[in-house]
């Protein structure tokens, strides 16, 4: 267990740490929640980073970091779903990413059981991205409204709110593309004729 791996791991407590902030009853609990959510976006970051620059990239580590990113993010929607934070309309894109993440994550366990460690695409990356762009905006759309009702205008709260909204809809359509892409490129592996083929 190395720092890239604690890191990596260190996502799940983070999301559990934010879901209980963004329902404690006191205020500034919403903030906390969202510098929570920065720190464990930074870790998506720092993670790799630092498995680069020490040479402790492992699979377990590449494996690891894209399970963990989708809990992460999956998790933090759901919970804002639940909470009302997202508008009830949003499920059917939510069920579309959650579907996603489960096939892309299925092909992954595949390919490992094959040996095979399947690593993340650009345009894995940038439904990422957008993911977290959207968070961060809903989390400081709460924010703003839980914690600072007084020294900002209620319309700082909706605009933010409404950007939020905007990019969960372009991460959904992101991150249909790049399952879509992702399943085609590897659905040899997922169907096993790569082993056929051996």
């Amino acid at each position: 267990m190395n720092l890239p791996n604690v890191l990596t791991l260190s996502r799940i407590p983070i999301l559990f740490g934010i879901v209980a902030f963004l329902y404690a009853p006191f205020t500034g609990a919403s903030t906390i929640a969202f510098v929570l959510f920065v720190v464990g976006a930074l870790t998506d970051w720092a993670d790799g980073y630092y498995a680069r620059k020490q040479g402790l990239v492992s699979n377990f580590g590449k494996l690891m970091d894209a399970l963990t990113d989708k809990v992460f993010m999956v998790g933090l929607f759901i919970t804002l779903l639940a909470a009302h934070k997202l508008p009830a309309w949003t499920l059917p894109l939510l069920l579309l990413i959650l579907s996603r993440e489960f096939l892309i994550t299925g092909l992954r366990l595949v390919a490992a059981s094959s040996g095979v460690v399947l690593g993340a695409e650009k345009s894995g990356k940038h439904k990422t991205v957008s993911q977290i762009v959207a968070a961060i905006l809903l989390l400081l759309a709460i924010a703003v409204r839980n914690d600072f009702p007084e020294l900002l205008p209620v319309v700082a709260g909706d605009v933010l709110h409404l950007g939020g909204v905007v990019f969960f809809c372009i991460a959904t359509l992101l991150t249909v593309s790049s399952g879509t892409q992702y399943m085609v490129k590897y659905w040899s592996i997922f169907t096993g004729q790569n082993e056929d083929a051996q």
